[in-house]
């Protein structure tokens, strides 16, 4: 049957989390790398049929938020990623060392 109170605690964390997504949001845009960071057309793409659960570091404007996010894809320095607060999709490119892979690595 679970742990009731686990999945209260995740509950909570997520409802936490997708607050201070919000509330970022409102300060200022999401910030993406460029097209010129990304370099695509000098690095190889890899793009994830089964995207990767991940941590990640993004920033609304001057706020830095640690969103659990997908990854979608990826290049040698960089990775494009999307996450949820709501009803609202987020998607933007960061730079690789933001990202951590979860533990189970399952999107």
């Amino acid at each position: 049957m679970g742990n009731p109170g686990a999945t209260l605690s995740a509950y909570r964390d997520m409802r936490s989390q997708h607050d201070a997504i919000l509330t970022a949001a409102r300060r200022g845009p999401l910030q993406s790398l460029t097209e010129r960071e990304i370099d695509l057309r000098e690095q190889p793409l890899t793009v994830y049929p089964r995207p990767k659960a991940v941590s990640a570091w993004v920033r609304f404007g001057p706020e830095a938020v640690r969103v659990d996010a997908r990854l979608l894809r990826s290049t040698p320095l960089a990775a494009g990623i999307e996450f949820r607060a709501g009803e609202e999709v987020f998607r933007c490119w960061v730079w690789g060392n933001a990202v951590t892979l979860s533990p189970t690595g399952a999107g």
